[in-house]
């Protein structure tokens, strides 16, 4: 964008962000709501992720949206890259099984069009939106349609006035963030969700601290960029398990260069890991070494297989030996603790019967089932 702001903004210097946060209670936000999803306020972190098919595609971004709702999403985000796309776009929005987000670079209009097609949201960039002009373009055609409107810095995409300061690249982001705000502010808007990401998980750790002080609305948290699977999933963990820890975070996405059901999955272990949300069974399994008496790392790659899908907030511990053995698994909802060649089940502490190697993984699941029978 062409110089519009004070890029001096608030005053970072000497400031400790952590201190704005030294708890993990949530902060609490300027509540908005995405298609019926809330975001903010008192609600937990909702998980999202975005399609990577044609948007004018509407067959092949409806099937990948179908997928993500099965893994547990609950807010999809989709390219408009252009024009051409808008079609598309609505057709996707209006048989979508989630609230469907537009994400919107460079041209405004698409974000104005975006919204009269029925947008649950709109995402903008002030690095590469435009002038104010169409941003309050924009900024209208949210408010005619009753839609929130996600600030979403980029450190690859910053606004020149902002990356050209000599500052910290975590001051940068939340800067830009901030000066944002106060337009859509002053034009009295304020349904507004504030993301500042970079690859760096320092930097966009800080820069997400600084926001959590400086702003009242919902932080969309990430680690852009963040690579593979593995990789990224690390970075992300990380990254945005920082944050959670201390509070801070209404929404999230995992950045995966892979398939998105991977974003979703890895988002609720990181959501799970810290008891905040679960939408799958919690598998304990010990790490294995020579006291252990079976084959652990086959069976429990094996149970985990079979609870692909299932939803259940249950406990089970897979263990391989009687050093940890026998109290983790009396500690979960299902257990079994293995010696030389069988398994010990358990249930709620308490012992069952014993069972061959071979019949761990399909006597486990069984025990599973029963338990959830009894528990629906």
């Amino acid at each position: 964008m062409q110089a519009r702001h004070d890029t001096r903004g608030p005053d970072m210097r000497g400031r400790d962000a952590r201190q704005c946060h030294t708890h993990s209670a949530k902060r609490h936000t300027h509540p908005v709501s995405v298609g019926g999803v809330a975001i903010g306020g008192t609600a937990p972190v909702a998980v999202q992720s975005m399609t990577n098919t044609s948007t004018a595609d509407p067959a092949a971004t409806l099937g990948q949206i179908a997928l993500l709702a099965q893994a547990g999403c609950e807010i999809v985000r989709i390219a408009v890259p252009s024009a051409a796309d808008l079609g598309g776009f609505e057709e996707i929005v209006a048989a979508s099984p989630l609230p469907v987000i537009a994400d919107i670079h460079f041209d405004h209009r698409l974000a104005v069009e975006a919204a009269r097609r029925g947008a649950a949201k709109l995402r903008v960039n002030p690095g590469n939106i435009g002038d104010l002009a169409g941003v309050d373009a924009v900024i209208e055609a949210a408010g005619a349609a009753g839609i929130p409107i996600r600030i979403g810095v980029n450190a690859g995409s910053l606004a020149k006035e902002f990356a050209d300061l000599d500052i910290p690249l975590a001051e940068k982001l939340a800067k830009s963030a901030v000066a944002f705000c106060e337009h859509f502010e002053s034009r009295g808007f304020r349904d507004i969700v504030v993301s500042a990401k970079a690859a760096s998980v320092p930097a966009s750790v800080e820069a997400y601290r600084l926001l959590a002080g400086l702003v009242p609305y919902p932080l969309h948290i990430g680690i852009t960029e963040a690579g593979t699977v593995q990789a990224g999933a690390v970075k992300s963990a990380v990254g945005l398990g920082i944050l959670l820890a201390e509070g801070i975070g209404d929404t999230m996405r995992v950045s995966l260069t892979a398939d998105p059901v991977e974003e979703v999955r890895v988002a609720w272990q990181v959501l799970a890991a810290l008891d905040l949300r679960r939408n799958a069974p919690e598998l304990i399994s010990c790490p294995t070494c020579g006291r252990c008496g079976v084959d652990l790392i086959s069976i429990t790659r094996e149970v985990e297989r079979r609870l692909v899908g299932c939803r259940a907030g249950i406990k089970i511990a897979v263990m391989g030996c009687v050093v940890n053995g026998p109290g983790e698994a009396r500690d979960a909802d299902i257990g079994v603790a293995a010696g030389r060649g069988v398994g010990l089940l358990f249930a709620k502490g308490e012992p069952l019967r014993k069972v061959p190697e071979v019949e761990i993984v399909p006597a486990l699941m069984a025990e599973i089932e029963r338990f959830e029978e009894q528990h629906a």
